[in-house]
């Protein structure tokens, strides 16, 4: 899969973990230290290993351990293709951290599957059902509860209002024929109308998976992953569109080649003010600054527009964000902590501190950034949400979807051979 999450928080340096030491899994069980003291020692695997996440982390542990002092919180932290690596290996093994990192969809379903993660739709009901629905979307199995988010987003069109307006487009449109007159406008206007990082093709798999849950509907994703079968009309159809798309020829100068987060790349051709519109996630502002100089005030966010005749409705959201499981049989301590993780309290530090999305929906308050602030009222509003393909579904079954998509987009494959080797990898699966 590469790196898909790093790449989708292209903003944050993808720091090593090195000189990182990988310990065995001491606080499996919440061991006791063995003293009159009974200290419960519990064990949190985490992706942190940038700032400021890191050392807000670190001080929001130790407030846990005054409050509890019969706990200690051990925290493991890994870049995240090094815990990606090593969760594999542990979850083979038969034996996972007491607290740890998950993105909840086709991996975490694995890890369920073999009986290693903790149900925590009874344990937590007290404070999870107070949570953002979509935010628990991703962790929700069979109507069961296995994962905590901390955080919460969703991709969809970035665009800049200065040059839409030298386009005469006066709104964002709404729908998929209003979005290829915009494109059309935009390239009359001597505007390239979108930017994409083909080398990374995670980035186009946007497209066809917002397409294919406007046409097929959302719940038609989950149902081809069970049934192994993705060779559906609206499949079809959502190929057909990224075709009629890409047949304009929106994109710029060598996007083929480009990657997402470089100077050259699809964010900086967004900041620079080189292209009009990008679809992202709510990432994307901050990557813009970074890599190009930023539009500012010009800057505004659109949903994915509705396709006409379709299952699917606007308010039907792709993204994803990150979440906490436990390991089956993880003592209280454990689930105490997610507890203190997802309280209002800490949510408002993570939201100000770390740049999050809030999932309390009390600390939105703490929320002050305007490209935030649109994308939350977007989460808040949905009827719907599908996790990231390459997350949702298996590894390699993900790993086809941006592949197969990608050679679409570059046109050396056909909607209908998107369809089919989605289907060939699903099937493969079994």
């Amino acid at each position: 899969m590469g790196d898909p999450a790093l790449s989708r928080r292209g903003f944050l340096a993808a720091s090593a973990a090195a000189g990182l030491g990988i310990t065995a899994l001491s606080g499996c069980g919440g061991d006791s230290d063995g003293g009159s003291s009974g200290t419960t020692t519990i064990e949190w695997w985490n992706i942190s290993t940038t700032e400021p996440t890191k050392t807000v982390w670190a001080a929001l542990v130790k407030k846990f351990e005054a409050q509890n002092p019969k706990v200690k919180i051990k925290i493991v932290q890994l870049e995240n293709d090094a815990y990606k690596a090593k969760m594999t290996a542990l979850t083979s093994s038969g034996k996972l951290p007491d607290i740890f990192h998950t993105w909840g969809g086709g991996v975490l379903k694995q890890q369920v599957d073999a009986g290693l993660v903790e149900d925590l739709t009874d344990r937590t009901k007290d404070f999870s059902e107070g949570l953002l629905p979509v935010a628990k979307e991703p962790y929700l199995l069979d109507d069961k509860l296995y994962g905590i988010p901390f955080d919460i987003g969703m991709v969809g069109f970035w665009y800049n209002k200065a040059l839409f307006k030298k386009a005469g487009i006066g709104e964002p449109p709404t729908t998929w024929n209003g979005f290829l007159d915009a494109v059309r406008k935009l390239k009359s206007a001597g505007v390239t109308p979108l930017a994409l990082a083909g080398k990374e093709t995670w980035t186009g798999m946007y497209y066809w998976a917002y397409l294919a849950m406007r046409t097929a509907g959302i719940d038609a994703l989950t149902k081809a992953n069970e049934e192994k079968d993705f060779t559906g009309p609206g499949f079809v159809e959502a190929g057909e569109h990224v075709k009629e798309l890409v047949a304009l020829q929106p994109f710029q100068k060598g996007f083929l080649g480009a990657s997402y987060s470089t100077p050259t790349g699809q964010a900086a051709t967004v900041g620079n003010g080189r292209a009009a519109m990008e679809l992202m996630g709510q990432w994307a502002p901050v990557v813009q600054a970074d890599a190009g100089k930023g539009l500012g005030d010009d800057l505004g966010f659109f949903p994915f527009p509705a396709v006409e005749g379709g299952k699917g409705s606007i308010t039907e959201v792709f993204g994803g964000g990150g979440g906490h499981a436990l390991r089956r049989g993880a003592p209280q301590a454990a689930v105490d902590f997610l507890k203190f993780f997802a309280s209002e309290t800490t949510d408002r530090e993570l939201v100000k501190k770390t740049g999050v999305l809030p999932v309390v929906p009390a600390a939105e308050e703490a929320l002050t950034d305007r490209n935030l602030q649109a994308v939350q009222k977007q989460l808040k509003g949905a009827t719907g949400f599908q996790l990231y393909l390459d997350q949702a579904y298996a590894p390699a079954v993900g790993q086809e979807v941006n592949d197969s998509v990608g050679a679409l987009i570059a046109g050396s494959k056909s909607p209908e051979q998107v369809a089919q080797s989605i289907t060939k990898a699903a099937k493969e699966e079994q």
